[in-house]
């Protein structure tokens, strides 16, 4: 049962309680004439007032969502005594946007009854949201008592980002020793052809190609390079971000992440997360549906995060990385200390990748002056930094809104397939 907070009184019923008060004070009789009617009509309405009570609770179709998606909403209230009328407000986080039905509404309700009020909520941006609480303001019949109360309904809604559709992804350097979908550049047990050699002891009779040893005259076997899987890192630069509007680059750096997520999984990779901002976070690399929706879940939580505590940190503890990992970061470049942690990746050997969110397209270049002059040198350090982390042997990759990001993987992939890595 909702619990209703003193009762105040409303309308006319204070003015007469005050006419009555400044009659008594200034002793003028022809006041208390003039209140009379008003305060017996005061005191029947107050006799006659009961508090009402009802039950208030919000129901959802489905507590998960993709973005731009209807969820269905249901405000249930029941009330065991007349509400001659109901005021009632559900609250709605920012990112969730009421598109059909009525929020605040008014309703009348007789004893027993229960009503079922039915919302449409759109899904405008990812993340976890909190719908509610409920506010609920009624009245007597007399208009006389007022009663409010918030009622402890809050459903919480995961809205997933939207991912993209990838034909092909990056291929890594290294493969681990786990099946996969990667062809290994080593040579094992595989279905890919890698070379002939002469046939050794212990060589199955399946491997012997019989062409190339007619032509030789003595037996040649064939050697295939084994499918393999990858780790792959996913690293996500939460400590500054441009924005503009309702989108920004960490909202671009999140929809890039699921996607990758969702194409490297299935390929049966090892998949891990690190979220790099004033908390770190951190998921260790796994494979399937179940990592997937544990890494979507930690991307949900990521949000640009004020820390004093780690004004000097730019290093990646040593334990969060597997070796021989693959790591694609996805970074403004706004913050010298994940510069500081990608150079350093890079330093230890890691096979890096950064996709440079582009902070540009949310800027404007002013009309004249020193500050247009100041906007034209930071565009210019930003192309310096990306020329020092190619320059590391890191592939960096610009990403602007409103570009595919398959093709920037592609220009990621070119940079890899022909440039010589260099040893930090």
């Amino acid at each position: 049962m909702t619990r209703w907070a003193t009762p105040k009184l409303a309308g006319y019923a204070g003015l007469s309680a005050a006419g009555l008060l400044a009659a008594l004070v200034f002793a003028r009789p022809e006041l208390v004439a003039l209140t009379a009617p008003f305060l017996l009509a005061l005191a029947a309405g107050l006799a006659l007032a009961t508090p009402p009570r009802l039950q208030i609770h919000v129901e959802l179709d489905q507590d998960r969502a993709l973005e731009d998606d209807e969820v269905g909403a249901r405000i249930v209230v029941e009330s065991s005594t007349p509400v001659d009328r109901l005021d009632l407000y559900l609250r709605l986080p920012e990112g969730i946007a009421l598109r059909d039905g009525k929020n605040p509404v008014a309703l009348h309700l007789r004893a027993g009854e229960r009503r079922e009020l039915d919302l449409q909520l759109g899904a405008a941006r990812w993340g976890g949201h909190v719908l509610g609480p409920a506010y609920a303001r009624a009245r007597d019949p007399l208009g006389l008592l007022v009663w409010e109360t918030t009622a402890a309904t809050r459903h919480e809604l995961r809205v997933y980002p939207r991912e993209d559709v990838l034909r092909r992804v990056l291929q890594p350097r290294e493969t681990q020793v786990f099946s996969g979908n990667e062809v290994s550049r080593y040579k094992g047990e595989g279905i890919e052809f890698a070379d002939i050699r002469p046939w050794a002891a212990g060589d199955p009779l399946k491997r012997v190609n019989w062409r190339a040893s007619a032509r030789r005259g003595e037996l040649w076997v064939n050697e295939s390079h084994p499918e393999r899987n990858t780790d792959v890192i996913l690293f996500v630069d939460s400590f500054a971000e441009a924005r503009q509007g309702g989108e920004g680059t960490l909202d671009l750096a999140v929809r890039a992440t699921a996607t990758l997520a969702d194409a490297y999984v299935g390929r049966r990779d090892r998949v891990g997360l690190i979220a790099f901002g004033g908390i770190l976070r951190w998921l260790v690399p796994g494979m399937g549906t179940g990592q997937l929706y544990r890494i979507v879940d930690a991307l949900l939580d990521t949000q640009i995060v004020l820390s004093y505590y780690w004004k000097e940190i730019d290093v990646i503890p040593r334990r969060t990385l597997p070796p021989n990992a693959m790591v694609i970061a996805l970074s403004p470049l706004l913050d010298g200390r994940s510069v500081g942690a990608l150079l350093d990746l890079r330093a230890r050997g890691y096979d890096l990748t950064v996709i440079d969110v582009s902070p540009v397209p949310f800027t404007s270049r002013p009309a004249s002056g020193l500050d247009s002059v100041a906007y034209d040198i930071w565009t210019l350090r930003r192309d310096a930094l990306r020329h020092r982390l190619q320059s590391a042997g890191v592939a960096v990759a610009e990403w602007r809104d409103g570009t595919p990001l398959q093709a920037v993987l592609e220009e990621v992939r070119e940079f890899r397939r022909y440039a010589r890595h260099a040893h930090v």
